[in-house]
């Protein structure tokens, strides 16, 4: 595996294992130190358990002595040993006693004290294996372990003889080996339920002292759910009050602060929202009638029959089209403000269709030197809506097709049934909306005059706001894709 991908499977092995919650967190940390815990104390008594019964046992071998294994130096096991005599007396031995003669380094004798009291042959054979860790056991008089293939695990002293040599007594560690086991048995049992229960309990004690901080997650949730741009908001209840002296009441009442801040500032801002949009409203309203005037006269005097001076008639004509312009203008910022205010537009069927002929020829009119050209369905499409914004919204996105392309782009309409949705598409093949432009396209008053190369004119940048704030009004949506090529409104309707 290179070194590059290392680090990432790493990454998602430890995603994998780690548990993403804190409330998991917390309950298998619990677990891993109760594991902990209970491995140590089951080490530390399985350990003390062996090493105690050992000691016992290395005990009952330095009472029991080398009585056993001194019945063996005649060379033999004979009645008279088991009977008594000055050398020991096999009767007194327990059952599995072990005893071996050594000479030198070799084995001459070797018998256990079998069970019941059938003593008549108490030898046993021993392995090449088992003769050399015999004679390895030092006459040191301390216990040993050793393995003996045929009788399993002793512990055996050894001690010099008075022939010279060695005499070796051992007892079986199987008594000691099954109490070992039977207390890992025990324990590994005891513990494993004691980790179940722990578990439960401690996920369910988890799970309580954090149910306030669950309450802020789902607060701070519906918060985030929440269009906060624009409009009046209504924040939802605030989490409940804590013990501020805990860690979860002190993040509650901070999260509870800072929600009394945020509606604040929402309250604010939405009362400045309505003063401009009342102010834009009144404010446009009050100026149609002036600025109609202002082109009335222009044109009452542009009529005039006596000789005007050219001077004079060129700055009529100038006073006549800004008046005109600036009137279009307050009819689409008083639009605009109507629309913010909710103001409910007319709900009735639309002929799609023929509002994209009708667009669309208007615009060939207007923009001889663009070529357009029509994609529609077979079947009319129809939509429920204000037909008069609709044709607006066509308008618009034709206008700023033509007025921000070169002489001889390709503008195609196309209009297409999906399931329950109208889809309107306006492509161009100029040279794109520019990269800065795009962000803010649909924002009023951005303006990109001439930066799609060559396009002349344009107009005070209310034109797209207007197709969003429309179609946004019937509960579609308009999109921009745009690369130097291909630039593409995409608007869609619910069908109807």
């Amino acid at each position: 595996m290179s070194r590059r991908r290392w680090p990432r499977v790493r990454e998602g092995v430890r995603r994998l294992i780690l548990p993403r919650t804190m409330r998991a967190r917390l309950t298998a940390g619990l677990l891993v130190l109760l594991t902990v815990s209970c491995a140590a104390v089951g080490v530390a008594a399985v350990y003390e358990l062996d090493g105690f019964l050992t000691g016992r046992l290395d005990q009952q071998l330095h009472d029991v002595g080398v009585r056993f294994p001194a019945s063996l130096e005649h060379g033999g096991v004979r009645k008279s040993d088991h009977d008594g005599d000055e050398n020991g007396d096999t009767r007194r031995q327990s059952t599995g006693t072990f005893g071996a003669r050594l000479v030198g380094r070799d084995v001459t004798n070797a018998a256990v004290v079998p069970s019941g009291r059938n003593i008549t042959d108490l030898n046993v054979s021993l392995t090449a294996s088992d003769r050399r860790s015999l004679a390895g056991v030092p006459a040191d008089g301390r216990g040993h372990t050793v393995c003996l293939s045929a009788l399993g695990d002793y512990r055996v002293t050894a001690a010099r003889g008075r022939d010279g040599d060695v005499l070796v007594t051992g007892l079986p560690m199987e008594p000691v080996r099954a109490a070992v086991h039977r207390l890992e048995l025990v324990a590994g049992c005891v513990f494993g339920l004691a980790l179940v229960i722990a578990g439960v309990a401690g996920a369910l004690w988890v799970r309580w002292s954090l149910r306030p901080l669950s309450r802020v997650a789902a607060t701070a949730t519906r918060v985030s759910e929440l269009p906060l741009a624009s409009g009046e908001v209504a924040l939802p209840a605030r989490a409940p009050e804590r013990d501020p002296r805990s860690e979860v009441g002190r993040v509650a009442g901070a999260f509870d602060r800072m929600l009394g801040h945020v509606e604040d500032a929402l309250t604010k801002r939405h009362a400045s929202e309505e003063r401009l949009r009342s102010f834009a409203a009144d404010a446009s309203h009050e100026l149609r009638t002036p600025v109609a005037s202002v082109r009335g006269h222009a044109e009452l005097a542009l009529l005039h029959p006596g000789p005007v001076p050219p001077e004079v008639t060129r700055a009529l004509e100038r006073i006549a089209a800004e008046s005109a312009r600036m009137g279009e203008m307050v009819d689409d910022l008083l639009l605009l403000a109507r629309l913010d205010a909710g103001r409910p537009l007319e709900r009735l069927p639309v002929d799609l269709t023929h509002l994209v002929l009708d667009s669309v020829t208007d615009a060939r009119a207007a923009g001889p030197d663009h070529r357009w050209t029509l994609e529609l369905p077979e079947e009319p499409v129809t939509v429920t809506g204000d037909a008069h914004r609709l044709q607006q919204v066509l308008a618009n996105l034709l206008a700023n097709a033509r007025w921000h392309t070169p002489v001889g782009t390709k503008v195609t309409v196309s209009l297409e049934l999906d399931g329950e949705t109208a889809v309107l598409t306006v492509h161009d093949d100029g040279p794109g909306v520019p990269e800065d432009v795009r962000p803010g396209v649909f924002e009023r008053f951005t303006r990109a005059d001439r930066r799609r190369t060559g396009g002349a004119g344009g107009g005070a940048g209310l034109g797209l706001s207007i197709v969003a704030a429309v179609v946004e009004a019937h509960g579609g949506t308009v999109a921009l894709e745009s690369r130097p090529g291909a630039t593409r409104f995409t608007v869609r309707l619910g069908a109807g």
